[in-house]
């Protein structure tokens, strides 16, 4: 186990574009509004963005905590750590397969989490050497698959379910992002990436149906400027469903404990 770390949680989606990084700032605010302790790992070495949405300055630094350890940041409640609070953003990250896993599993194991009920780990699109890394190094509870309805994105969802399998990590559902296009003028709803795959994909791999969440210029807007929508809209709608996907979580989470060993209580 991850010292500090009582349950770990992947977020993927197996491609780029579907709002992954959004889900999951937003996901995590939502379980630390239900009174849990939570952090986020930003493990995009390439192209990190939790330190943007949780509106942390450029340039802020983790303070050191003994030899090759570092305390991880905080922002809105949650500790958090990312390869942008390391190195200046704009500078690309041009790195082989292994130097990104091992950057992955120092920022992983170095950081002291300070008890945390739930890490959230924002994981890059694909299925390569980050997603390796952190099935075989350490035990992942479950994860959590971040979708759009349309077809594309279905086929790498499930090759994000697939990868999961394989390393017996259980599939705690699926996130439909983007669901409905929001206009920001008239209200109106429009479903332009289709409808109903994630249900569909939740149904084919027995797993669950988190939620759905909308395409609303709002969203981001408010990720973009540091203040992702549960804080920014702590009473909306938006916030609501993912207060309902925070308490899913946390629900299979506990129930899985249960069956599989002694029961793990969350701290309020």
């Amino acid at each position: 186990m991850i010292e500090g770390v009582k349950h770990i949680v992947a977020v993927a989606s197996g491609k780029g574009g579907v709002g992954k990084s959004t889900v999951t700032v937003n996901l995590a605010l939502a379980m630390a509004a239900e009174g849990y302790r939570v952090g986020i790992l930003d493990a995009d070495i390439h192209g990190p963005s939790q330190a943007q949405m949780l509106g942390i300055e450029e340039g802020t630094r983790p303070e050191a905590a003994g030899e090759n350890r570092m305390k991880p940041l905080r922002a809105h409640g949650l500790q958090a750590m990312s390869m942008a609070f390391m190195v200046d953003t704009r500078e690309p990250m041009v790195w082989r397969g292994p130097m990104v896993a091992g950057a992955f599993q120092q920022l992983l194991t170095q950081t002291v989490w300070d008890d945390l009920d739930v890490l959230f780990v924002d994981m890059p699109p694909g299925t390569g050497d980050i997603q390796l890394t952190l099935a075989q190094k350490v035990p992942v509870d479950g994860a959590v698959i971040v979708t759009t309805p349309q077809d594309i994105a279905l086929l790498d969802a499930r090759k994000g379910i697939e990868m999961f399998r394989k390393v017996n990590v259980p599939v705690l559902g699926v996130v439909e992002n983007m669901s409905l296009h929001v206009c920001s003028s008239c209200g109106h709803r429009e479903p332009i990436f289709g409808e109903g795959g994630g249900e569909r994909i939740a149904e084919e791999y027995d797993t669950r149906l988190l939620g759905r969440l909308p395409l609303a210029l709002a969203i981001r807007e408010q990720a973009d400027g540091g203040r992702p929508t549960v804080i920014a809209e702590p009473e909306g709608e938006t916030t609501a469903t993912l207060c309902g996907m925070a308490r899913q979580v946390a629900r299979r989470l506990e129930d899985a404990a249960t069956d599989e060993g002694p029961e793990i209580s969350f701290s309020d």
